[in-house]
């Protein structure tokens, strides 16, 4: 009570509680970690301002995978809290996750006192050149040096995290600064966000090479998220799209312009040697969606990104923009009206290379394919499609199951096992109207499992389709490939599910037959909360078409 009453009389107020009010200005609602005594001050303020939603994960990978999953789906800012050495340490491999697909996430992690920082005593929490380790993982990461500084560096991380190409980025702030008191400041707004401008001469040659193209193609990727009205200017005027796995449901996936993430499949390389020009718009044309860079991609190859060290890489361009896809798509499809005639056929080719790549991903489904079509009929349209690294994602959630939102979709992009149902507790709550739906498999359920508690806690509204084959299951199909048949290490010893979750009381469902597939997905859709739906993959059987790993090519790289 003495505090309070201090900070009222001398207009004074701790720097974990500027801290708490300024997050507030940046529209953070919602925000993940777990507890410590190196973050207590900053935590025990959003506690008593009650303007936050905090939600305590059971492990520090499970809070920032929470956050990176509500920034992908709510497009603002993602927040994480840890506490400083080991626990900054446990969520590296989600900030890699969040690096990767370029999530905007603030993890603010504690550090020890300044008196003993940096002097390799062994003290409780600390880790050695921690700052470093953070680099390595972050977009950006600072270290918060003075009660002064404090919130003009985190002010900046905020600004670096979201502004294009966005990432996530470390601040770690001493627990002496985050209770040390200061004045309350005149201006605790969010930082000041530019978007990228462009060269429009630039823009004005790519419009001269794209106004003599008879088939034009875009490979949206994640960058194009925010630009969909801009996109659809150009599909209108004749431009066909496939896109990345990021960038699905820029264009809705039922819309017949577009084959949807089918980017590797042989009918649409087939497709791509018809088309006379492909423009490549914030995609980073990622290893295994291109063949590790020998999908034969059209050519003449064009790009846009607001990474300027995209040019060229992993793929030569003819023309390289430098810029925001949708102000760049938008001044392109203005100079490009009444100029551009596409080929009557164009589009009946690319439906038709489509539907080949549907149905040979289909056939290879086996009994899985009803699977998918009760799930597409249970979904409808308004829902988030959160996957882990499974062969059931692989072989179909990532390009069978339709999206038509631009930030529905959500995958562990690293290809890190474990991922996907934190992130989906993320995207639960960071768009708790729709229903998220998340494909696991058991593998990667028990990596984090201690998160379904989280889930529960937070009554997160996510159905989990647990795909369990008791084993890593495409380890053991690339055993079988590779290594003679020689299963080593692949069996999983895993809990009863039903008993598990009713410990925790979770909702269970158990689908040993699909002839109870519509039944049991309609209402675990249906329940407000979280809902497991194991899916019994011994009694059900097996894939038509094996899967040992992505596809790869022996030739030589082709427009590399």
């Amino acid at each position: 009570m003495y505090l309070e009453a201090l900070h009222v009389m001398s207009n004074q107020t701790t720097v974990g509680e500027l801290i708490a009010a300024f997050l507030e200005q940046c529209g953070v609602q919602t925000a993940f970690g777990v507890i410590s005594i190196h973050n207590m001050p900053i935590l025990d303020a959003i506690g008593r301002r009650g303007n936050i939603r905090y939600v305590g994960a059971r492990g520090e990978a499970g809070a920032l995978n929470m956050a990176d999953g509500l920034a992908r789906v709510s497009g603002g800012l993602g927040v994480a809290f840890t506490s400083t050495g080991t626990a900054a340490g446990n969520a590296a491999g989600a900030m890699v996750e969040a690096l990767t697909a370029g999530t905007a996430v603030l993890h603010i992690t504690g550090q020890i006192e300044t008196e003993y920082l940096d002097q390799d005593l062994a003290y409780i929490h600390e880790a050695p050149d921690q700052l470093a380790m953070l680099q390595s993982i972050s977009k950006a990461a600072f270290r918060v040096r003075s009660v002064e500084t404090a919130l003009p560096t985190i002010r900046e991380a905020v600004r670096i995290a979201q502004t294009a190409p966005s990432g996530p980025v470390s601040v770690e702030i001493p627990i002496d600064i985050q209770a040390a008191l200061t004045e309350w400041p005149v201006d605790l707004s969010a930082p000041h966000l530019t978007t990228l401008t462009h060269d429009e001469a630039r823009v004005e040659q790519l419009a001269n090479e794209l106004a003599k193209a008879k088939r034009p193609l875009l490979w949206l990727g994640g960058g194009t998220r925010h630009a969909r009205a801009a996109v659809e200017r150009l599909v209108a005027l004749g431009f066909g799209v496939v896109t990345s796995v990021q960038g699905r449901g820029v264009l809705p996936e039922d819309h017949p312009a577009t084959l949807g993430a089918f980017n590797v499949s042989p009918s649409v390389e087939r497709f791509y040697k018809t088309c006379d020009a492909m423009l490549v718009v914030g995609s980073r044309l990622r290893g295994n969606e291109t063949l590790k860079y020998k999908l034969g991609l059209p050519q003449p190859l064009y790009r846009i990104d607001a990474d300027a060290l995209a040019d060229n890489r992993g793929y030569r361009n003819a023309l390289f923009v430098h810029g925001d896809s949708a102000r760049v798509l938008d001044a392109l499809a203005t100079r490009l009206e009444n100029r551009i005639k596409v080929d009557p056929q164009f589009a009946a080719d690319l439906a038709e290379a489509r539907e080949v790549a549907v149905s040979d991903t289909a056939k290879g489904l086996g009994p899985y394919r009803r699977l998918v079509e009760s799930l597409q009929h249970a979904v409808g349209r308004d829902y988030n499609w959160v996957r882990d690294v499974t062969i059931s994602n692989s072989t179909w959630g990532n390009r069978l199951l339709k999206i038509f939102s631009p930030r529905a979709g959500v995958h562990a992009l690293g290809g890190g096992i474990g991922q996907g149902m934190q992130m989906a507790i993320g995207a639960a709550l960071a768009n708790a109207a729709a229903k998220t739906v998340c494909l696991v498999g058991d593998g990667g359920l028990m990596v984090n499992v201690g998160e379904l508690a989280t889930a529960v806690q937070e009554k997160a509204n996510v159905m989990i389709v647990l795909m369990n084959d008791q084993c890593y299951g495409v380890i053991r199909n690339i055993q079988d490939a590779q290594y003679g048949g020689r299963r080593m290490f692949v069996d999983l010893h895993q809990p009863e599910f039903s008993q598990f979750c009713a410990s925790l009381g979770l909702k269970h469902f158990r689908l040993s037959s699909l002839d109870d597939a519509d039944r049991l997905i309609q209402e675990g859709m249906a329940f407000d909360g979280p809902v497991l739906l194991e899916v019994d993959m011994k009694s059900v059987g097996s894939f038509e078409t094996v899967f040992a790993g992505p596809p790869v090519r022996k030739e030589e790289p082709q427009n590399a």
